[in-house]
């Protein structure tokens, strides 16, 4: 287990956006994605990081975007920390397992989300319009239940509070109406793709969001990929519709916050050790199953 790095500092970088998890700098044509221990929640960075937290992204991420890549190629320069420019070895502590080197990609302003089961917001909205972002869905689905098809509900993207999910039309009102829907095209053959290597892995990906973006012209998939922060992973043995799942992925750490009764209010609780050790152990246990490797510390 490595030691938790929750804030980074390399002097001789521009820090070009950090957001709850990842610190982006400048390097010249590239950019560097470092992804720290840091855990959000009800869109509050926690005041406890989760050991090893960053490699478990950064190394699932690195492992979907080479699973991928004969859908759609991605904006991975490098991730071997041996390669990168000398001006940035001396933090090689803080970059190795944990970072990777891309090139600028001019990002589409949506979250492009995809569901292949009724969970979360999808089952709030669903059990009150019977519709998923203006997709009609059958009468009678249960919390958890497989969906006919997987279905396409993009979201604006939000600096603070909730993203806002938005329909296809809206979407493409925001995105030019032919790279909407190779857009969705595209996700959907991902998804499916994805979801049927992790059910032979025993993960059901219930949901999950990409990020894509444009580089000369070219539609590349971008930022974290199918990691238990941007998707609900659930143990296939357990699956049982009509309830909540068992999960690989923070809500568990939810579900901690729930139990506390949090106002949801600055400042942000810490964790207690067990409930830190549990969380590890679930993203580790993640990446163990679906890279079928342990993970680099």
């Amino acid at each position: 287990m490595s030691p938790v790095l929750t804030q980074t500092e390399l002097l001789k970088l521009p820090l070009y956006s950090q957001g709850k998890v990842r610190d982006i700098y400048g390097l010249g044509d590239h950019l560097l994605f470092l992804a720290s221990d840091r855990i959000s929640a009800f869109d509050y960075i926690l005041a406890t990081g989760i050991p090893d937290k960053g490699k478990v992204l950064t190394q699932l991420s690195l492992f979907w975007f080479d699973f991928l890549r004969d859908i759609v190629p991605n904006h991975v320069v490098t991730a071997d920390a041996g390669r990168y420019p000398k001006s940035i070895q001396p933090y090689a502590d803080q970059l190795r397992g944990r970072s990777m080197i891309i090139r600028r990609a001019k990002m589409f302003p949506v979250e492009c989300v995809v569901r292949g089961y009724i969970s979360g917001s999808g089952w709030k909205e669903y059990r009150e319009k019977q519709s998923i972002c203006g997709i009609r869905l059958p009468a009678g689905l249960r919390e958890s239940d497989k969906l006919p098809e997987p279905i396409f509900t993009p979201a604006t993207k939000s600096l603070s509070g909730h993203d806002e999910n938005i329909s296809f039309a809206e979407m493409s009102k925001l995105v030019a109406p032919e790279k909407a829907a190779r857009l969705r095209d595209l996700l959907l053959r991902i998804y499916r793709k994805a979801s049927e290597y992790a059910l032979t892995r025993g993960i059901i990906i219930a949901d999950t969001k990409f990020e894509f973006g444009e580089i000369d012209g070219e539609i590349v998939l971008a930022d974290e990929v199918l990691t238990p922060d941007s998707s609900r992973f659930w143990p296939a043995e357990s699956y049982r519709p009509g309830g909540a799942q068992l999960s690989f992925d923070k809500q568990f750490v939810r579900d901690y916050l729930e139990s506390i009764r949090w106002n949801k209010q600055p400042p942000a609780p810490a964790l207690p050790s067990d409930i830190v050790h549990k969380t590890r152990e679930k993203y580790v246990q993640a990446y163990r199953q679906l890279a079928r490797r342990e993970l680099i510390v």
